[in-house]
């Protein structure tokens, strides 16, 4: 099943939270001088523009990245959100099935070289051959469409055979707020994986719709996360759902634990 199109609901809240979540783990990895790789499953186009083309048929992202555009009074952590350049030294290893985005995703990446590895391919059975990676380093980001009902099942097996491979890595898990048990069964799931740690952070827009459909937010589920991202999106969080939350039923949950 390849219908999806991430292009049709780029920008939106989903992506702020998903997007603004990476860039502290990001931040963290970068602090040594020691490279490593990003390894995105599901990487779509890997970039798009918003003001032409599929974004402009929804326009989600008036109700999520616009919203932020010009505002003056963000955390810096949020302002940084926009400013982060890949060093040299590290890697990209990207993945995507759908063989259009497959292509737009190749096109946008061109001229990177062997900093980028780019591959048509299931990103859940890819992973398996990339852990551990070289440098022992990585920030591997799984967000499927979850249009296929296994999706859910699939990403709890993906990460238990990838900690089976690389036990210290840092695994961020992107999931939809949906009115569906296996929706809302996900992060619960994640909370029982053989892990030093885990946060769990998760933004509501709305109240969920009276006819059981639609998105009324996401949440990130990070695996070994650093220490500093709890205090981050402590101060972040209130911010977001403030800014996003479409009614009086928006709000954001925050867990961390540690064994």
């Amino acid at each position: 099943m390849l219908s999806y199109r991430h292009a049709f609901h780029a920008g939106n809240h989903a992506d702020v939270l998903k997007h603004f979540v990476e860039m502290p783990l990001l931040h963290y990895l970068a602090q040594k001088d020691k490279p490593f790789w990003y390894i995105d499953t599901h990487a779509g186009a890997g970039c798009y523009e918003l003001d032409k083309g599929y974004a402009t048929q929804n326009a989600e992202y008036e109700s999520g990245i616009a919203r932020l555009w010009d505002r003056t009074d963000m955390p810096a952590a949020l302002a940084d959100y926009v400013a982060l350049v890949m060093r040299a030294q590290d890697k990209l290893r990207l993945f995507e099935l759908h063989p259009t985005d497959a292509e737009i995703l190749r096109e946008n990446f061109a001229g990177y070289g062997s900093r980028v590895l780019m591959q048509t391919a299931d990103g859940f059975g890819a992973l398996k051959a990339l852990l551990p990676p070289p440098p022992r380093r990585a920030l591997v980001l799984i967000d499927p469409p979850y249009e296929e009902k296994q999706d859910y099942q699939r990403v709890v097996q993906a990460l238990n055979e990838g900690l089976l491979r690389f036990a210290n890595g840092i695994y961020a898990v992107w999931y939809p707020q949906l009115q569906r048990d296996d929706a809302r069964q996900l992060p619960e799931q994640l909370k029982h994986l053989s892990v030093k740690s885990w946060l769990h952070v998760a933004l509501t827009v709305q109240a969920p719709g009276v006819d059981g459909f639609g998105m009324h937010g996401s949440g990130m589920f990070i695996l070994n996360p650093p220490w500093v991202l709890h205090g981050v999106l402590q101060a972040v969080m209130p911010y977001l759902s403030r800014h996003l939350g479409r009614d009086t039923q928006a709000f954001y949950t925050l867990e961390y634990h540690e064994n």
